[in-house]
């Protein structure tokens, strides 16, 4: 993929208007990927238990996104937007869980070696879950590039004056966790962040407390990268990306679209290039990635690739006067996590949502379905699962097994695993938890009425089948890859 003529592109590309070579210095790139990191839990977002000093840094001595959303609160489907730079909803079976990336589909770490970049990924979880075997066939090489054991490795391959990117993945902080981790290093239980849908009680504040042992510890890794390229003197020529790929491994989030699934931290490092603590408020989608890395790097943009990027919004020239028109919203959605809907069915839970800065549309294209799967063992795809969309753990297992207890307990397990209606609006200003339905509230048909026709108006540009097509099928038909009810996801 690489050659002479590729590599001498890195210093010299010609103005043809001018006949004069222009010396292109372009940055190297690495990004640093959680898996199940969701907002907001690092103090840079104001979280005052959790310790995340080196997220924190990034954002201090960069930028920092208060509305980054993936597309899909979903690995696979949330990676393979990352890295193509299109919504999941665009790559046929990429848009599920344990799928595949369809052959037309390019990565844009390949886009940066076809100009000279080298490329390498840790040899823990980037792409997938899935079976990339013919894409890699197809294309010569993973996704992600060639696998490492550590940054350090793979930096030693690489030539001083040659640009690289490097994919640092990690498997934190994903289930299963050691029970009581979290506070026996130090976690004071009474302060851990609570989302609204959480009953609060001692054993889910103590399973939280160990999501947090386990993001302090990715934390920790993503500090080495940062010493590493120190060390080497490289850091302040090096574009950095510290994120996660959807929300929190509990109930209601992950594998869910209301902030506490989709929206995720974000913080962007690039030297002098950007501001030192810079805040955007604007909207961002993980679509928007590939397109803002490629044009950092003096690189076309396919013009298939339907994300847009947010470049000028952390330039340090960059003046909100002067600015692009605003992102005052963004959009995601939703197809099969795991086969979890009653046998035979096949199906996920499709959905899609609209937010912006006072309120969260929601369409639920199957509301007949189950939004965390069944909850009945052994009736469903996926053996010995029982609402299977939701990861095993001990606050789903008390939100169940205490459902009926009172009042209070039932709120919980009905927001978390009951069926859901066809549309759903939320005023986040009011409810940043999202758990108070307004849907069918008079005083907001209006507000309904117009994020329903942006929402589908949004679908329509950004290339979705269901926004012609409600009820397609087109997804459902896709295998799942990762076998019995023992697989991560």
């Amino acid at each position: 993929m690489k050659n002479a003529a590729l590599f001498f592109i890195h210093f010299f590309i010609l103005n043809f208007s001018s006949g004069q070579a222009t010396i292109v210095n372009r940055p190297n790139i690495v990004i640093c990927l959680a898996d199940d990191w969701g907002w907001p839990h690092s103090g840079a977002y104001g979280d005052s238990v959790i310790q995340t000093p080196h997220f924190d840094r990034i954002a201090r001595e960069g930028a920092l996104f208060n509305h980054m959303y993936v597309s899909s609160p979903s690995c696979t489907p949330s990676r393979n937007a990352f890295l193509t730079g299109k919504h999941h909803w665009e790559l046929g079976s990429g848009a599920n869980l344990w799928s595949t990336l369809p052959l037309e589909h390019e990565s844009f770490i390949h886009l940066l070696m076809d100009q000279g970049y080298a490329s390498g990924r840790s040899k823990a979880k980037t792409w997938g879950p899935g079976n990339a075997e013919d894409w890699i066939k197809h294309h010569g090489q993973h996704p992600g590039g060639q696998a490492y054991d550590s940054i350090s490795q793979f930096l030693e391959t690489v030539s001083q004056d040659e640009p690289f990117v490097f994919w640092q993945g990690t498997s934190d902080p994903h289930r299963g966790y050691k029970a009581g981790s979290g506070e026996e290093s130090g976690i004071d239980l009474s302060q851990v962040h609570m989302f609204d849908h959480f009953p609060d009680v001692e054993t889910v504040r103590s399973d939280v407390a160990d999501y947090y042992f386990e993001v302090q510890r990715w934390d920790s890794l993503v500090g080495s990268v940062l010493k590493n390229l120190e060390d080497r003197g490289i850091l302040e020529e090096t574009i950095i990306i510290m994120t996660g790929d959807h929300g929190m491994p509990f109930p209601r989030c992950k594998s869910n679209i209301y902030d506490a699934g989709v929206r995720v931290p974000f913080a962007i490092r690039w030297g002098s290039k950007i501001n030192p603590e810079s805040k955007i408020n604007e909207f961002a989608s993980f679509v928007d990635i590939a397109p803002t890395l490629l044009e950092l790097a003096q690189i076309d943009v396919p013009s298939e690739m339907t994300g847009r990027s947010f470049a000028s919004l952390i330039n340090s020239k960059y003046n909100e006067d002067d600015s692009e028109p605003l992102r005052d919203h963004v959009i995601f959605g939703k197809e099969r996590h795991v086969p979890s809907q009653e046998k035979p069915d096949m199906g996920g839970y499709p959905s899609r949502g609209y937010r912006n800065h006072k309120f969260l549309y929601i369409q639920n294209y199957e509301p007949d379905r189950w939004p965390s799967g069944t909850g009945k063992i052994g009736s469903t795809n996926y053996p010995d699962q029982w609402f299977a969309d939701c990861d095993g753990g001990p606050t789903k297992d008390y939100i169940v097994e205490n459902k009926d207890k009172d009042p209070y307990h039932r709120r919980s397990y009905e927001l978390c695993f009951a069926k859901r209606p066809a549309e759903e609006l939320y005023d986040v200003i009011k409810d940043p938890d999202q758990v108070v339905n307004l849907a069918l509230d008079p005083a907001y048909q209006e507000t309904l009425k117009d994020l329903r026709l942006k929402l589908n108006k949004e679908l329509l540009k950004a290339n979705d089948p269901r926004a012609g097509d409600p009820h397609f099928k087109g997804f459902d038909q896709y295998p799942y890859l990762g076998g019995g009810g023992g697989k991560r996801n």
